[in-house]
């Protein structure tokens, strides 16, 4: 797993946690895309497939396969980031994973007579690990002879319950690859129904004429927007009067994160507001999805 990373956020200057995600090769080994840390992120206005993608070098096997360009909403303000990644550096020829500076003849040499130069201990010498762990053990074994009591076991510490505001413990979330719209409506899916919801969904009967998609269950009202402009504040009032309606929670997810006033107009309401990147990994961007998030459903 790779090592999570601040990233600040270009417009309010927040820094964010982010760890790069992990892809699996297809000779098994793990990828991930290596991070410039030392270029500033770029801030995500407009979506084109091509700057989606990233190539990424497998370190085991060489393959070079496509993934998503690593990226993170600010958990304060919503706004998306793209981070930057080291370019692929070509092989340089005649360069294997055995050949080094050092190795060679004299090193071998070198080797031999590091070897050769290792004798036994003699009698006026101390002993090596061998008679020092030989030593030990004879000890412990006077020890046990003689009688001597076996200290006492451990004892385990008392069960110290969750206290009611914990994160309900659950298996870590599986994110799934967003290449198109349906991908990004079922990833969201998925996620509600790790969060706990039942009988996750798309309602039937004629969609709406919208961008959005909705999805319901029990108790549940959600709309998954997989366009790449941010959701608005018409949006967000929307899916709570269809909440309201059912007199379930709402939640909104969001492919390219949310405008100013309907991030604050979210907060007012108590909608669980969402954003996602390619990779399929939901973030929570306010106070009512942090706490569905560790409430669960």
């Amino acid at each position: 797993m790779a090592e999570a990373v601040p990233v600040r956020c270009p417009a309010c200057l927040r820094e964010n946690g982010y760890t790069a995600p992990v892809f699996p090769c297809a000779c098994g080994s793990p990828v991930n895309p290596p991070l410039d840390l030392s270029a500033p992120p770029l801030l995500l206005t407009h979506r084109t497939w091509s700057d989606s993608w990233v190539t990424v070098r497998c370190t085991s096997c060489g393959r070079e396969s496509e993934w998503p360009h690593p990226e993170v909403g600010c958990g304060s303000c919503g706004t998306v980031v793209r981070l930057p990644v080291h370019p692929l550096e070509q092989p340089e020829a005649g360069t294997g994973r055995g050949a080094g500076p050092g190795a060679g003849p004299g090193a071998t040499a070198g080797a031999a007579g590091a070897v050769g130069s290792a004798g036994p201990a003699g009698p006026g010498r101390a002993g090596g690990p061998a008679d020092q762990r030989g030593d030990a053990s004879g000890e412990a074994a006077g020890a046990a002879a003689a009688g001597a009591p076996a200290p006492p076991p451990a004892a385990d510490p008392a069960h110290i319950p969750l206290p009611p505001t914990a994160a309900v413990p659950r298996p870590a979330f599986r994110p799934v690859t967003i290449r198109t719209a349906r991908d990004a409506v079922a990833t969201a899916a998925l996620y509600l129904r790790w969060l706990g919801f039942q009988d996750v969904r798309q309602p039937d009967g004629r969609p709406i004429p919208s961008a959005a998609v909705d999805l319901r269950a029990p108790g549940l009202v959600a709309q998954v927007d997989p366009t790449t402009a941010p959701a608005g504040l018409r949006a967000v009032e929307c899916v709570w009067l269809n909440g309201l309606t059912a007199s379930a929670t709402s939640v909104y997810f969001s492919l390219a994160g949310y405008t100013e006033d309907a991030r604050s107009r979210a907060d007012d309401l108590g909608i669980p507001l969402f954003v996602m990147d390619l990779t399929g990994m939901p973030q929570p961007v306010n106070d009512p999805a942090d706490a569905l998030v560790g409430s669960g459903a």
